[in-house]
């Protein structure tokens, strides 16, 4: 096969770019290593910045996530038993919209369908050649047999065990990397949500987090050990511990259920640099990871997309690379921001287990200052809602 852009990877990154590129004209292929039904088992984040809205928009994906989306006007720090509101469209005129990662994956595999536009499932064995080259290509295995595809870009959308990332020589790149020494254990049940907007808990026992994924499907998580298994805690065990570290208006109003997913994650904060390799461009997970506390992680990944979407646009309409050219260094700049914003959301929602009694007043003085400080608000909803998406 021939096409102009091979895309690695049918998350939402990579799905957004061929469906821009598709409407654009450009052809694209995706290869994808797991089944489409592994790819939307996938649980994942969904707090949604005006700028990745209006990229769906513009993907032409966004009927059930206008319909169906929760838009937020602020968030909740909860701290010292007390619930403290953050409220974004006062401070600055902007909101979130809560729309499922799953459900936007499902939007863009059906307008893939739809478009007729070509991805490949299941293809093992992917492999990634000459993009130091004008003729690079793409090797894979799908049932039993070989294929390649020659493309003149690779977009590596691929997350961040992937292949495409991999595949760049390793004095070629450069990695920063935290790894936080906890982890988050989640639960999903068809339970509806403890508050309207996301409450934010930090506690002695550890951090907590109400969020859901609509009005009657909620998303709770609770700081943890790398060493806890899911399978340890019942869900009596979880809702039990959850009502410890919140206050008391949420644990009158919390509903508990079985939950339909359990998971423990670990965090960490990750960028690789640069992002452009020859013809080859990572994206999203392939190119950084941020904790998910300030909510950035599919954000990113947008952003990535617009800029890779839109040079790779200018490239084949104009013939000018200044937009390739470019590309790393501008999504580096927001991605250091971003990567700034959810350390810092990190560092003062949870408790790090070799963090002294001073540290602990610190970290108290810290939140006691932000929701008593409009413009510590204003820089929160700033980095939180996200600046828009553009040079």
């Amino acid at each position: 096969m021939r096409t102009q852009v091979a895309i690695i990877g049918a998350g939402p990154a990579g799905l957004l770019l061929g469906q821009l590129l598709h409407k654009a004209g450009i052809d694209n292929v995706i290869l994808e290593q797991r089944s489409r039904d592994y790819v939307l088992g996938r649980i994942r984040a969904g707090v949604l910045e005006q700028g990745t809205v209006d990229m769906l928009d513009e993907a032409g994906v966004s009927r059930r996530l206008h319909e169906e989306g929760l838009v937020h006007d602020g968030a909740e720090l909860c701290f010292g038993g007390r619930r403290h509101r953050i409220n974004f469209k006062e401070l600055i005129g902007k909101t979130v919209t809560v729309y499922g990662q799953t459900e936007v994956t499902r939007d863009l595999m059906n307008a893939r369908d739809e478009s007729g536009a070509r991805i490949i499932y299941e293809a093992e064995s992917v492999s990634l050649h000459d993009f130091d080259s004008t003729s690079p290509k793409v090797r894979y295995r799908k049932n039993g047999e070989w294929g390649e595809l020659d493309c003149e870009f690779i977009a590596g959308c691929d997350g961040f065990h992937g292949v495409s990332r991999q595949s760049v020589p390793q004095n070629a790149v450069r990695t920063f990397e935290r790894v936080y020494p906890f982890g988050w254990l989640g639960i999903l049940s068809d339970t509806p949500p403890v508050s309207h907007e996301l409450i934010y808990a930090n506690h002695e026992r550890g951090f907590a987090l109400c969020s859901m994924r609509s009005a009657t499907r909620s998303r709770y998580y609770l700081q943890c050990a790398l060493t806890e298994k899911a399978e340890e805690w019942s869900d009596a065990r979880f809702w039990e511990e959850l009502k410890r570290r919140l206050d008391e208006e949420a644990v009158a109003n919390l509903v508990t259920g079985t939950s339909i997913e359990k998971s423990v994650a670990p965090l960490r904060s990750f960028v690789a640099e640069p992002l452009r390799f020859g013809c080859l461009f990572l994206a999203g997970d392939a190119a950084h990871i941020v904790p998910p506390t300030g909510a950035k992680g599919l954000n990113l990944a947008a952003s990535d997309v617009h800029y890779l979407s839109r040079a790779l646009m200018e490239y084949y309409a104009e013939k000018t690379s200044a937009g390739i050219d470019a590309y790393s260094e501008k999504c580096l700049r927001r991605i250091w921001k971003a990567e700034r914003f959810s350390w810092w959301m990190t560092s003062l929602m949870h408790r790090f287990p070799n963090t002294d009694a001073f540290g602990h007043k610190i970290q108290e003085a810290e939140l006691d200052y932000l929701v008593n400080s409009r413009a510590a608000q204003i820089a929160m909803a700033e980095n939180y809602v996200g600046l828009p998406f553009g040079d």
